[in-house]
């Protein structure tokens, strides 16, 4: 019988904060499944209904709006699970960039037991735009090419994403300073997963 929400672990952080350097080796592990929303988006084609959507939001740096967000997170969650690749009553969810504003948590509230919140915060600004450039020119990611929708995505994710913290509340959210080196990051991610298992 299939649980009535998926266990699972939320990663936030601004962009180029290393949500999905982290969701990816988390999501190595044994019984963890990483999800990283921008990352399926990315991976749309042109021609389809969410592709054009996401074109078109993406391109001026600002949010897929929600319902088409969540319909595409329960369309892969679902797939996951018909090819064996996640398994909802015995693995945790790695959920990278969903839900991104109060609206997404809510939608998402019956369907998820969040175990905790690990928030990958840097004061830098610099920096997160340093990264993003360099992962646009090493990836060849447009929405990350622009340094003005770099800024606005930056003030997007600030005003829709980070009011998402107060909606899970202290006890889940665990701070984690990103401007470390990726291995000390990854250290104080196991160390918090490691306090919230059960």
């Amino acid at each position: 019988m299939k649980p009535t929400k998926f266990r699972s672990i939320l990663l936030f952080g601004a962009p180029g904060s290393g949500k999905g350097t982290q969701g990816k080796i988390l999501g190595s592990i044994p019984n963890f499944y990483h999800f990283s929303c921008g990352e399926v988006f990315r991976t749309l084609t042109p021609d389809t209904e969410l592709g054009k959507i996401f074109l078109e939001y993406s391109s001026r740096g600002q949010l897929v709006p929600d319902e088409p967000t969540i319909r595409l997170w329960q369309h892969c969650i679902q797939v996951a699970e018909l090819e064996g690749s996640f398994n909802g009553q015995t693995d945790t969810l790695i959920l990278d960039g969903i839900p991104r504003n109060l609206q997404q948590a809510q939608m998402l509230k019956g369907l998820l037991q969040v175990r905790a919140v690990i928030y990958l915060w840097g004061t830098d600004m610099k920096k997160l735009v340093a990264r993003l450039q360099r992962r646009a020119l090493r990836e060849n990611r447009l929405d990350d090419a622009n340094i003005e929708i770099i800024r606005q995505r930056l003030e997007t994710y600030e005003r829709e994403t980070h009011p998402v913290l107060d909606f899970y509340g202290s006890k889940l959210v665990r701070k984690v300073d990103s401007t470390q080196s990726p291995i000390n990051v990854l250290r104080e991610i196991l160390s918090a997963l490691t306090k919230s298992a059960p």
